[in-house]
């Protein structure tokens, strides 16, 4: 019985440290690193990021020579592809002298694209249906 009771608290130290190591990422996440957070509907997006998806869609032209270009994901808070896999669009931002803070990230394969308004602080993937 001691036998068993020493090999069933080994098991389940083992598999706490797996579940622990696998946590961590997520509980050590800081303030550098941006979120995908979940989906958002395209119809409570800026208007402007609609007109973003059409130009991608028809292939420009673009208002800026920034879009199109690749997005390095260098924080990793997309799914993990390789280098080239996504590309950047400005999404313009009324009366800003700038590019302003909005894009739309859009991956290849799977056409997926993916909504920022603060810079890549902060993602949400796309719903175009609603």
């Amino acid at each position: 019985m001691t036998r068993t009771l020493r090999a069933w608290k080994t098991r389940a130290a083992a598999v706490t440290a797996v579940v622990l190591m696998t946590l961590a990422p997520v509980a050590v996440a800081t303030e550098a690193h941006a979120d995908v957070s979940g989906t958002v509907c395209l119809s409570a997006l800026p208007p402007e990021a609609t007109d973003t998806l059409n130009l991608i869609a028809t292939d420009g032209p673009f208002p800026f020579d920034q879009d199109g270009q690749v997005f390095q994901n260098r924080e990793h808070v997309l799914p993990s592809q390789s280098n080239g896999y996504y590309h950047e669009y400005t999404v313009i931002t009324p009366d800003s002298p700038t590019r302003g803070a909005r894009r739309v990230v859009t991956g290849e394969a799977f056409q997926e694209d993916y909504y920022t308004g603060d810079h890549y602080a902060t993602f949400s993937l796309i719903n175009q249906g609603c």
